[in-house]
């Protein structure tokens, strides 16, 4: 696995389109625990639940309608991940807090998997290809957000996109 880490160099718009992905990414997460929370024990939540809960989501609201379907999958997946380790606690009877699932206040990141997104072949700019943050415009290019000049840098608190596949 390669794993490119940017500093990225935008415009206002492009920083509020991300913005608006990582929002969308918290919200999905935070809907899904809401829904494990409330449903009955014998509709037995579990991951695939949470992926159809999350294409139920994107019918409900166009703004996650607006996000890539592999980001807000993986949105779903992240909020399983937290139930997960909570059941594994449980299991292995740790003493103490079990960790149960808490409401993300502080999310600081959106998955792209496989589509999404595209990498320039110079590897110096990455197209997001979702509507997320679309011009109203008609005649302008709807969703694709190009960032140029992006240094690899390996600072911290300065990466902003990882690319796990190329």
């Amino acid at each position: 696995m390669i794993v490119l880490e940017y500093k990225v160099k935008g415009k206002s718009a492009q920083y509020k389109a991300v913005d608006q992905a990582i929002r969308t990414t918290q919200f999905i997460r935070n809907k899904a625990i809401r829904y494990w929370m409330d449903a009955s024990r014998e509709l037995k939540i579990d991951k695939f639940a949470l992926n159809k809960y999350s294409t139920i989501l994107r019918n409900q609201f166009p703004f996650v309608a607006d996000l890539n379907s592999t980001a807000v999958q993986s949105a779903a997946e992240r909020g399983w991940s937290a139930i997960s380790r909570f059941y594994d606690n449980c299991k292995k009877q740790i003493s103490g807090k079990k960790g149960y699932p808490r409401f993300q206040k502080d999310c600081r990141s959106v998955e792209y998997k496989q589509s999404g997104w595209k990498l320039h072949p110079t590897k110096r700019q990455i197209t997001f290809t979702d509507k997320n943050g679309a011009p109203p415009t008609p005649r302008a290019r709807q969703g694709v957000f190009i960032f140029k000049n992006a240094i690899a840098i390996f600072k911290k608190n300065h990466q902003i996109f990882r690319s796990n596949s190329l």
